[in-house]
Formats: C-alpha cells, sequence, structure tokens
C-alpha cells in the first residue's frame, strides 16, 4: 500500500443516485398503489385510465473506489452512461456523491464541458483571474502566469471581449489553458482531444506531458483507445457505475473492447451452428499474435493474425480456398488468400492470414469470411458482419511528425522514402 502522500486521490464507496419520476396509467377501477390521486393528466390526451406519478432510484455510480498516485495520468474509459461524466462532477466539487467519499489532495483544475468554470458575461481576462481566485491563488501568481496563457488559447485580440461572443473553439482552448496553467495539483479532464483543431491538440499532448513532469496529476477520460494508451499510465474500466477493472492501460483498454462486442467482435465460436454447405462449414475465427494468443485489439507497430477455423466435410474435386475480405467505413480495403494450394482432404483446418506492422492504419475494421471452389464455381460460406477489431497507435510515434488527428485511409504502409 502507498503512503497517503503518494496518492493525489482517494475514492471509497462512492455513490450517486437520482430520482428518476415517471407517469403511469392505470385502469379507471384501479387505485394507484401510492394512493395518490389522478395528477397530470394532459388535458387533450383521451383515456379510459387514470395518470400518476411514480419514481425509482437510479444509481450512476455505486461502490466505486480507487487510488490515484501523484504525478501520474490516470484514465478512466468505459461506454456512455458508464458513470464517467458523473464521477468527474463529484471530484470537481460541482455534485455530492450519496454515499462514500472522495478525498483529493491538492488544488484540482476542470475542464469538463465547454462553458463549465466560466462567467458567459465576464471577458476572457476576468474569468482567468476569477479562475485564479476560486483555486486560491494570489493576483500577482496569476500574473505570472497570464501571459503564458492567452499564448496558448491564441485569444490575444479577444481576451477583453466577453467569452458568451467566443466562438466554440476559442471557448475551449481558453478553458484548457486556464486549468492547465494555473498550476492546479490535479488536472481533470474529459475527452479535450475530441475538441478544436489539429494544432490545438497537440499543445494539448505536450502540455499534459509537462504537467505530469512536474509532478502533478491528470484524471483523463475519453472514448479513444488510441488517446488512452498513448496518455495513460494506468486505467479504470467503469460498467454501468462500477468499477469493473483497474490496472494497466493496455490490458484495461482490452478488456473495454471486448465487453463492447456484442453482435460482434474479434472472435467468433460457432460450433454450436456452423454456417457452411454439406461440403465445407465454417467453426470459428479470431484474432491472434504469433505465440497463439488471442487479441482483442491490435496495435499499428505490430504483426497480428487473422485465423479462420473452418471443416471439409467431404472430398472435393476442387480446392476449397479460404478467403479473407476486409472493410472499414462501409468499403471493402481489399480481399485475401492464400497463393498455395490448400487441403482437399476432409478435417479441420485453421487458415492464418498475417497483417504486417506498419500495414493498416488506426481504425476500426470488420472482417468477412469466406470458403469458394473456384472449378466450378461454388461458395461454401460467407459470414458477414459478425467480425470486427480495432487498431491503435501512438499518439507521440515520431512517424506522426506532431500530428494527433484521424489520418486519412484504410491502410498506412511504412514506405521507403528518398529526400534528396
Amino acid at each position: 500500500m502507498s503512503e497517503s502522500s503518494d496518492i493525489a486521490i482517494t475514492v471509497r464507496s462512492l455513490g450517486k443516485s437520482y430520482k428518476i419520476g415517471h407517469l403511469e396509467t392505470v385502469a379507471a377501477d384501479e387505485t394507484p398503489a401510492d394512493g395518490m390521486p389522478q395528477r397530470g393528466l394532459w388535458p387533450w390526451r383521451r383515456t379510459g385510465g387514470r395518470q400518476h406519478l411514480s419514481s425509482e432510484t437510479f444509481w450512476a455510480l455505486r461502490d466505486v473506489d480507487f487510488d490515484v498516485p501523484r504525478g501520474k495520468v490516470f484514465g478512466v474509459i468505459g461506454r456512455n452512461g458508464a458513470g464517467k461524466s458523473t464521477l468527474l462532477k463529484i471530484l470537481s466539487r460541482i455534485t455530492e456523491p450519496s454515499t462514500g467519499m472522495a478525498e483529493i489532495r491538492g488544488r484540482v483544475g476542470s475542464l469538463l464541458e465547454v462553458g463549465t468554470g466560466f462567467h458567459p458575461e465576464f471577458s476572457g481576462r476576468e474569468n482567468i483571474y476569477l479562475n485564479g481566485t476560486l483555486l486560491g491563488m494570489r493576483r500577482r501568481q496569476i500574473d505570472r502566469v497570464f501571459d503564458a496563457i492567452v499564448d496558448f488559447a491564441e485569444v490575444h485580440r479577444f481576451i477583453d471581449t466577453p467569452v458568451k461572443r467566443y466562438s466554440s473553439g476559442m471557448y475551449v482552448r481558453l478553458a484548457f489553458a486556464v486549468a492547465a496553467h494555473l498550476e492546479p495539483d490535479i488536472l481533470i479532464i474529459d475527452e479535450v482531444l475530441a475538441v478544436g483543431d489539429i494544432q490545438f491538440q497537440k499543445k494539448c499532448l505536450g502540455k499534459m506531458k509537462d504537467v505530469t513532469g512536474q509532478g502533478r496529476t491528470v484524471l483523463f477520460v475519453s472514448h479513444s483507445l488510441t488517446t488512452v494508451n498513448s496518455l495513460c499510465d494506468t486505467c479504470m474500466l467503469l460498467e454501468n457505475g462500477r468499477v469493473t477493472q483497474i490496472g494497466s492501460t493496455e490490458s484495461v483498454t482490452a478488456s473495454y473492447f471486448a465487453s463492447s462486442e456484442e453482435t460482434s467482435g474479434s472472435s467468433l465460436d460457432l460450433r454450436a451452428d456452423p454456417p457452411g454447405d454439406r461440403f465445407c462449414r465454417m467453426v470459428g475465427a479470431r484474432m491472434v499474435d504469433r505465440s497463439g494468443e488471442s487479441l482483442s485489439y491490435a496495435h499499428i507497430d505490430r504483426e497480428f493474425g487473422l485465423e479462420m477455423t473452418y471443416e471439409l466435410l467431404e472430398p472435393s474435386t476442387g480446392p476449397v480456398i479460404p478467403n479473407f475480405h476486409l472493410f472499414t467505413g462501409g468499403q471493402c480495403a481489399f480481399v485475401s488468400s492464400p497463393s498455395q494450394d490448400p487441403p482437399v482432404s476432409p478435417g479441420r483446418y485453421r487458415a492464418t492470414v498475417w497483417l504486417p506492422a506498419r500495414f493498416l492504419n488506426e481504425g476500426t475494421y470488420s472482417v468477412n469470411f469466406a470458403a469458394t471452389t473456384m472449378v466450378p464455381q461454388r461458395v461454401h460460406f460467407y459470414v458477414q458482419d459478425q467480425f470486427c477489431f480495432q487498431v491503435i497507435e501512438d499518439l507521440h510515434d515520431e512517424a506522426r511528425h506532431g500530428y494527433v488527428h484521424k489520418v486519412p485511409g484504410a491502410v498506412r504502409p511504412q514506405l521507403n522514402w528518398s529526400l534528396d
């Protein structure tokens, strides 16, 4: 167990509940369970029943426990509705928890959404000093970083304009600059890289590295596995308001991607109802590394394989050719099949196509699997829209030259260049 001086945030048994109201209709001869008189009946609605209001308790967070080490970037991931925003609002002291406690050791700077912490009628200058004052800073401390904030946000001409007249881009740039430069011990950021132009996103990445390099702490929420893997030392996965995993960013993001596989994913088990005909049928598929271990997602710098298992049930008059159809953005990127002659004897076979490192671009891909006899031409099975995977990368990679936006294209091979 770490000493408390090494921990920036301690959360124990944290919960947040809300009352949710429902308007219910009961038969005319029924009495509502709460005995309340008829309420909320719209005057233009004709109904043979009566309506009454009821409520239930919804837990946005429940029994949340974690520690954030000082000087680290701690990631929080999860689907929409998992409780991420509620957690950040509690840690930022915007809302109170229903149960448990959250101990913050140090000053907190937050960037949760456009407009948070700014008074719309105040100018950019006034909002900078207002936020610094709320953090407990003296005026001379704010004076010392004022120019750096304005330079970072690039709002020199509009610094004395009310922020309600700012564009959304200007608003976000100034909000991040204020949150990052007013010397908070803990910086809480929600999806900041999802907004702003490319140059701004690059500056945000660099600034967050500077903040942690100075021994300060960053709590970072994002849906982007690439961004989380690039920035975060440790990660936490929230599902339905509960913590399901805390650990290395790579292992937690793999679990997150695997948990998102509902109707499709990076593995298929079709043994219960294998598609195909009396000659050939498909048994399963998965994404693997060279050691044969299953993968939930691929890294752009690492080779990986797409593996298909199928069965030949009867001797074939011609070779049964396994083939892979790779799609992205609704378009087929390429189709691949083995160059060597495939087996023709009955049995179970495993076909794997290896995709080299630095070939596919960052993004989400789907794979359709088929087995075909060419003479005479016959498709034994074609399994589509059931297998997908994600390719991620490090945004700090030197090959990106500081570019942090999505690079266009389905493939992104590392080609040989000469510069004369």
